[in-house]
């Protein structure tokens, strides 16, 4: 006879979780920035199979049931996956049509490295507000910057995090962001009411990100020098064809995002139209990449226009830092990194499936009494979904869920949850090399998670200032008493 399964213990239910931390701490530590090239992945294959174990033999948990979580967790990051892969194209593509190079070599003409930082963090949250995408935003402008910050002499990792603080400002706070809308909607609130709210937290926030870029480039003393600067931009004119047409191509992909066509045919476009353009304009870079490859012109170009779709490409120069910068992995440069979501979702499929993800969340809820821990409780519940569930979206699904009609009840307006969501599950995501957006970020830019994130001054800031906020009761919008009259009436006629 087959018993029913048995809600479990919070010590059964944070035994895989706990077990998972130790051993990628161990892991971490023995690889370093290398474990995304698969030790990472079997940790989470690992730690899955301990979860197996608990939910299977000590609570009673069907394997088919087990099984038909992990494959729903599996299908719920597919979108995320196709995107990456695009990604991956595309900045093959940008790369060998000279688009990035472009964007690097004005860039440089541009920007000094007093302001570097600075400016790199509001030009990533003005182009993400206006096209609600920190992906795409990283993945076109960011991956610009990074080569301009690192022409400059700053570190990749400092510059990976103002290019991610302004990204996911700007995410956070567009309207055309999907979980700019999504959070409202978990939390029982309008998009409007809930952007306003959120500038409440996110301006102090924001503001004192830029202060600490501005202070470290007016302080800081880059590697780079003018010299360095004018090889690099005199290097770069002298391998492509820079020109402002080639800008054509990413104005017509932020006019397609914000026109609110779907990533995954924008990012194609924007990839295709990126070879035609190395097809149009760059011929020597072209002639250069098919040197070995047997055929006349037209097969040689084909060879060389799809590999950077799907493969390896380095253009080589004279110069050494320009070289590096001339380097990306097209669409398998991404598979490590899907490799990894695959293997972290389907952790997170087995702690929920299982209800040991639920059984933590009631304890944390148990444990509020007031408005600040209920906030605290709320954004440490979001934070903690981002490390389990491997995916910010369950981050702010689930907790929505689970506190909306605790906020409700206590007299908070869905407004505070939405905001609190945000300042947690939505910008804490990218600081977690396992979770869908840390691990497609770190492969993006070519910088490990672990060594942006101590730069994301604005993702790191957020949580605690929606924190401070609730504890201080600043900025939260209650019912009146006539309104919670009215919640208590429906309650009984329900």
């Amino acid at each position: 006879m087959n018993r029913s399964p048995r809600k479990p213990s919070i010590g059964e239910a944070l035994f895989p979780i706990i077990f998972l931390i130790v051993l990628l701490a161990i892991n971490i530590n023995v690889f370093g920035t290398d474990g995304l090239l698969g030790s990472n992945q079997l940790v989470l294959v690992i730690a899955s199979g301990v979860a197996g174990l608990v939910a299977v033999f000590r609570l009673g948990v069907k394997w088919d049931s087990v099984q038909d979580g992990m494959v729903k967790s599996i299908s719920s990051a597919m979108s995320s996956i196709l995107i990456l892969l695009l990604i991956g194209s595309l900045a093959g593509s940008w790369m060998i049509s000279g688009i990035v190079p472009a964007m690097i070599y004005y860039g440089l003409k541009v920007l000094n490295p007093t302001i570097f930082l600075f400016a790199a963090c509001v030009v990533c949250g003005v182009v993400s507000v206006s096209t609600g995408s920190s992906w795409t935003t990283v993945a076109t402008v960011g991956v610009a910057l990074l080569g301009i910050g690192k022409a400059l002499g700053f570190g990749e990792g400092i510059i990976g995090g103002a290019i991610i603080s302004g990204a996911y400002f700007g995410d956070k706070m567009s309207p055309l962001s999907d979980t700019t809308n999504l959070a409202p909607a978990m939390a029982g609130t309008d998009l409007f009411t809930h952007i306003r709210h959120m500038v409440k937290t996110t301006v102090p926030s924001i503001s004192i990100t830029l202060v600490i870029f501005g202070i470290i480039g007016f302080w800081g003393k880059p590697a780079g020098t003018i010299g360095q600067v004018e090889e690099i931009s005199r290097v770069i004119a002298a391998s492509f064809n820079i020109n402002g047409w080639l800008f054509i191509v990413p104005v017509l992909v932020l006019v397609l995002i914000m026109k609110k066509v779907p990533a995954i045919p924008t990012l194609l476009a924007g990839a295709l139209l990126g070879a035609v353009f190395a097809v149009i304009f760059q011929g020597e870079v072209i002639r250069q990449l098919s040197s070995g490859i047997e055929g006349g012109v037209a097969l040689q170009t084909f060879t060389v226009v799809m590999g950077s779709l799907f493969g390896d490409t380095a253009i080589v120069t004279s110069n050494e830092i320009v070289n590096e910068l001339l380097v990306t992995g097209g669409m398998a440069g991404m598979l490590y990194t899907v490799w990894l979501i695959i293997c972290a979702m389907v952790f997170g499929g087995i702690m929920e499936v299982s209800g040991m993800l639920k059984v933590i969340a009631e304890a944390v809820i148990s444990k509020v009494n007031d408005v600040g821990s209920l906030i605290a409780a709320t954004a440490g519940t979001g934070v903690f979904f981002n490390v389990t569930t491997s995916d910010q979206y369950l981050a702010i699904l689930v907790p929505g869920r689970m506190y909306s009609d605790i906020y409700r009840k206590r007299g908070l307006k869905g407004e505070n949850l939405s905001r609190t969501l945000e300042d947690s599950a939505t910008v804490t995501s990218v600081l977690i090399p396992w979770n869908t957006c840390g691990a497609t970020q770190a492969s993006v830019l070519g910088v490990a998670t672990l060594t942006y994130a101590p730069y994301c001054f604005f993702n790191i800031i957020s949580p605690f200032m929606t924190i401070l906020f609730g504890y201080m009761n600043w900025g939260i919008n209650k019912y009146s008493e006539e309104e919670m009259e009215n919640i208590k009436q429906e309650e009984i006629l329900a």
